[in-house]
């Protein structure tokens, strides 16, 4: 078996350690794993199987004999030091913001979902946003079986995306607040612990925040469907790991519980976890460090013609990052443009 040079770039970040955990747990054929970060984080080490491997800097001349590199380091990162991987002939999978949006050229990819249209090995491909990646999953079987017409969202997002200093605030905010102390502030723009924020991004002048308005460019993206009315509102709850959703279609053609139980459950990587009447339904702590989007809560909308109402968790750091990004490198790896 041919095994490859793998470079992460943002080794040290949440998405960048879970994503050396993928690539083990998963078997990826790798012949060499090279760890890379910026500033301070350079002085640690990673357990990469069953040894430490130190984090060196990132620069330039990095990318020499690589086969792969994962960027899961701030988009700025990606930016700069992409096209030095590219010139070196490796495959670059983004897992940052920098190729997201607006430059279409660039393919975002989730495998189960639009995998398919990768007829040619390109340059670049880019992870979408943990919700988007979360969010096709579901949409994309329901979509084939009746064709969406119109999608509802409201998140309820673990503050992990927003990186470990976020879940340090978390921490801090939630023994201050235990004390009857007040809560500082630093990370998010108000107090996290024993809160819910809908501001996970700055607003635009729409009234939506940047990260909606991507999350439905790129939902738009991966399903192919550039006119599909979707709206959503996004919002910060006090969880480390494991997003939800509260997700309301409505397709062109009526589907029962029982077909859209059905059709979930045999889609590649969604597991259907509905049944109410014994509290068996999906929640953000039975996601974590699983690589299902699980789906529950299924019915039928009361208000709306040919609606449906689920709701979804999934470990935003697995399947909406870093598991999203191995499946790219295998799916290249299918297609011999290793």
């Amino acid at each position: 078996m041919k095994r490859y040079r793998v470079t992460i770039v943002g080794a040290t970040e949440l998405v960048g350690q879970e994503l050396v955990k993928v690539l083990y747990q998963r078997r990826f054929p790798l012949l060499e794993l090279r760890l890379f970060a910026s500033g301070r984080a350079t002085q640690r080490k990673l357990l990469v199987g069953t040894r430490e491997v130190a984090v060196k800097e990132t620069r330039t001349t990095s990318f020499e004999d690589a086969d792969v590199v994962f960027f899961t380091a701030h988009h700025e990162v990606s930016m700069r030091f992409s096209q030095y991987a590219t010139q070196s002939g490796a495959l670059v999978i983004d897992a940052s913001q920098g190729y997201r949006l607006p430059n279409k050229k660039i393919p975002i990819i989730v495998p189960e979902v639009n995998g398919s249209t990768l007829h040619r090995r390109p340059k670049i491909i880019a992870c979408p946003a943990s919700v988007s990646a979360i969010l096709s999953m579901v949409l994309y079987p329901l979509h084939q079986a009746a064709t969406l017409k119109r999608v509802l969202v409201s998140t309820y997002q673990a503050v992990s995306d927003r990186g470990q200093a976020a879940m340090e605030e978390l921490t801090e905010q939630v023994g201050r607040v235990g004390k009857g102390e007040s809560a500082i502030p630093h990370v998010l723009p108000h107090q996290i612990a024993f809160n819910v924020l809908p501001e996970t991004e700055v607003f635009l002048d729409s009234g939506y925040s940047r990260e909606e308005w991507r999350v439905m460019q790129e939902t738009r993206r991966l399903l192919e469907m550039p006119a599909l009315p979707i709206s959503i509102t996004t919002a910060w709850v006090p969880t480390y790991v494991g997003h939800a959703l509260s997700v309301h279609v409505q397709l062109e053609e009526a589907l029962d519980r029982t077909t859209v139980q059905r059709l979930l459950a045999v889609m590649p990587g969604v597991q259907v976890h509905d049944d109410p009447g014994v509290s068996m339904y999906p929640h953000p702590w039975m996601s974590i460090g699983t690589d299902q989007v699980v789906v529950g809560r299924i019915r039928e909308d009361m208000a709306l013609e040919n609606g449906l109402i689920l709701w979804i968790a999934s470990d935003n750091l697995r399947k909406g990052a870093a598991l999203n990004a191995v499946q790219i490198a295998e799916l290249a790896v299918e297609r011999g443009w290793l």
